[in-house]
């Protein structure tokens, strides 16, 4: 088949790290690699945001990356990206227009505005992940919240015209529903993992006992609830990884609070900041860690979790989103309640002092991510896309 993915802030070339480069980055990435690998002609359509960048690229992982003329190009944050995402269509449908894909899969909402206007233009069929839901993120930010302010309108006119969404775990089908798509127009493929990269190995015990949070340096991602859990922790150290790299690391707004927080619970020399890590170093990093500690506020899927428990780590995650999916209390890790530092220090202090636990839970979380390999997310994916392909769409009314 072939394949266009449009993914307009998310760039799978991106630097990971920043406040909008993260999982998604990772997932386009992984996702268009494995596709490519299956046969499939693929090309990215992610926006220009540098006057250096080559028209197109083809990328390690066989597949090309456009980079579309929309906004200015340079670094605009994701939520002062729609009112370009015009211009973004405009050019898709030329291309398209042009030597027009099988498919289209669209990542994020602004993507799927995009895609579906050029879309329909040329008569191709239409699936959509958002990666995130502007419903969710508005009842978790409320006025910090900086989407656009008809993003949640637009999301629900995605579920009423596009042909199908790809859903990354349960939880967000029972918010897709509630938005008003037809449960029939929705496939649940999770997220993947690196399975040849992200694997058990073996560290040398330490001391003191080591809590270990990864991903992006954003309120949301919860780390000041594990920062303030620490008061119920002696001696444990939290060792975060995310944000800009070591030498800018006193620059970054999000650690100078998680400084502050940590000092005013008197945790401050427990709590070790390192920056954004090249993910082949990811392996060791996880496996020096006692606990993986994954504690969002809300999470769409959460590829952190899974990474650790291929890992063979235990996780403690919050019940929210897709840690509902991956994480299985009590078998790889366990759940808490989201913004609860005290809950989080009581199953945290519980399964440090209990090895032979830790040591159950990360054999068990290594099987379970198994599940997760890209090779399979692939071809979940690919199935899903090819029978959009074959379906007759020749009474489909442009909608």
């Amino acid at each position: 088949m072939r394949i266009a993915m449009v993914s307009e802030h998310a760039s799978p070339l991106a630097t990971l790290g920043g406040v909008d480069a993260g999982g998604q980055n990772v997932h386009v990435d992984a996702l268009a690699t494995g596709l490519t690998a299956r046969g499939n002609d693929v090309v990215v359509y992610t926006r220009r945001d540098s006057p250096r960048l080559p028209d197109r690229v083809t990328t390690p992982g066989g597949y090309t990356v456009e980079h579309v003329p929309a906004g200015p190009p340079s670094e605009v944050p994701k939520d002062e990206l729609w009112p370009f995402m015009g211009d973004f269509a405009a050019y898709l449908a030329q291309r398209w227009g042009e030597n027009p894909p099988d498919v289209v899969h669209a990542h994020f909402w602004m993507s799927g505005a995009a895609a579906t206007w050029a879309a329909r233009r040329v008569g191709v069929p239409v699936a959509q992940t958002f990666h995130a839901l502007g419903v969710v993120k508005r009842r978790h930010q409320g006025v910090a919240d900086t989407s656009p302010a008809d993003r949640i309108e637009v999301e629900a006119e995605l579920c009423r015209s596009v042909d199908l969404v790809v859903a990354t775990c349960t939880d967000e089908v029972r918010e897709l529903v509630a938005l008003g798509i037809d449960p029939a127009h929705v496939r649940v493929v999770p997220c993947g993992v690196d399975t040849t990269l992200f694997r058990p190995r073996h560290a040398a015990p330490h001391h003191p006992p080591r809590i270990l949070s990864v991903g992006r340096l954003v309120e949301r991602k919860g780390v000041a609830d594990v920062v303030a859990a620490l008061v119920g922790l002696p001696e444990v150290e939290l060792h975060v990884v995310g944000g800009p790299s070591q030498d800018a690391l006193d620059l970054d707004p999000e650690v100078e609070r998680l400084r502050a927080i940590a000092d005013e619970h008197g945790v401050g020399d427990r709590v070790v900041f390192h920056g954004g890590i090249a993910r082949e170093q990811m392996p060791e990093i996880f496996a020096a860690a006692d606990v993986v500690v994954a504690t969002p506020w809300y999470e769409p899927f959460g590829i952190v979790p899974v990474e650790a428990m291929a890992c063979g780590r235990p996780v403690v995650g919050t019940a929210v989103g897709g840690l509902l999916d991956t994480v299985e209390p009590g078998v790889t890790g366990e759940l808490v309640p989201p913004r609860d530092p005290a809950a989080l220090a009581r199953v945290l202090g519980e399964l440090l002092a209990d090895p032979e636990r830790r040591a159950a839970y990360g054999k068990a979380g290594a099987k379970r991510a198994a599940a997760y390999a890209w090779d399979d997310v692939a071809k979940r994916t690919e199935d899903a896309l090819r029978d959009l392909v074959l379906a007759d769409h020749s009474e489909v009314v442009p909608r």
